[in-house]
């Protein structure tokens, strides 16, 4: 009689997973169960529509308004000219300081994320000028650049040149350690590890920067032209409140909302394309 073994028992950890498995495994989202996203999105703006129609309707036009009045607005405004002038003299002053806070943010940030002689000598003075309230200085801009474009640009890329700097530099000191000091150990030159490492790394958080700073951009534009020679937007805003035209004066509040909305949508494009590999952690 011989002895048998006895069965052995099953150990899932044991087997091995398929590639597809384990990808699957990979992208699930435990906390976002799959439900018709897109509906819910759009039918709660559609709700906020509807409630918004209704009571608008039943508020004195001059204190208040409704989308179909807004719509219908925004038609005469494209019609007789005054919305597309306005808003391409808005839209240049915030794409041309929107573009310079950007670009001078990333590079300061940069800095400071990897020099700690840099970061000590402007972390105070960045994060004190940050928690200034930033329209405090607007008159004192306009004293120093004057009543045109230069001090409208100036107001712009101040109000966007923060959350891009503070989100860079934190970007860069985020950097796993390890990967540091793999590069330390291969002796890689500096410009290879800005260009495989640091960059590439930094970059979620400079799109979190940008994608806070586009609102920023949008007040500051309008701040500046409240407080400067006033045009764009900004004096439709103005022009439209002072002759009590309410829902002519939403039109130009809904096209920032919209222009807000839009970048937005374009900066995750953008970011999905030129980080990867978070679509696929």
């Amino acid at each position: 009689m011989t002895d048998t073994p006895p069965p052995a028992k099953y150990d899932p950890l044991a087997t091995t997973a398929s590639q597809a498995e384990v990808k699957q495994r990979r992208t699930m989202k435990l906390s976002q169960p799959p439900r018709p996203r897109r509906l819910v999105r759009y039918g709660a703006l559609v709700l906020l529509l509807v409630i918004w129609e209704i009571y608008g309707r039943s508020v004195n036009p001059i204190v208040f308004t409704y989308p179909t009045a807004v719509a219908e607005a925004f038609v005469a405004m494209i019609a007789d000219g005054t919305l597309t002038e306005a808003l391409g003299q808005t839209s240049l002053v915030l794409a041309i300081g929107a573009a310079a806070g950007i670009v001078f943010g990333v590079t300061l940030g940069l800095l400071m994320g990897r020099s700690w002689i840099a970061k000590e000598a402007l972390d105070t003075p960045v994060n004190a000028l940050y928690a200034l309230p930033a329209v405090a200085l607007v008159p004192v801009i306009v004293l120093w650049f004057g009543f045109g474009d230069s001090a409208k640009i100036f107001v712009v890329a101040f109000f966007v040149f923060f959350p891009v700097v503070i989100n860079t530099t934190r970007g860069v000191e985020e950097v796993d350690s390890e990967l540091l000091e793999v590069t330390r150990s291969f002796c890689s030159p500096e410009r290879r590890v800005w260009r495989d490492l640091l960059i590439p790394a930094s970059l979620p958080y400079v799109f979190t920067g940008v994608k806070l700073a586009i609102g920023r951009g949008l007040v500051g534009v309008i701040v500046a032209e409240f407080f400067t020679a006033i045009s764009g937007l900004g004096n439709l805003i103005v022009t439209n409140a002072n002759t009590f035209q309410t829902a002519r004066m939403f039109v130009p509040i809904v096209v920032l909302s919209l222009i807000g909305v839009i970048l937005t949508g374009l900066l995750g494009l953008v970011e999905r394309q030129l980080t990867p590999w978070r679509r696929e952690s």
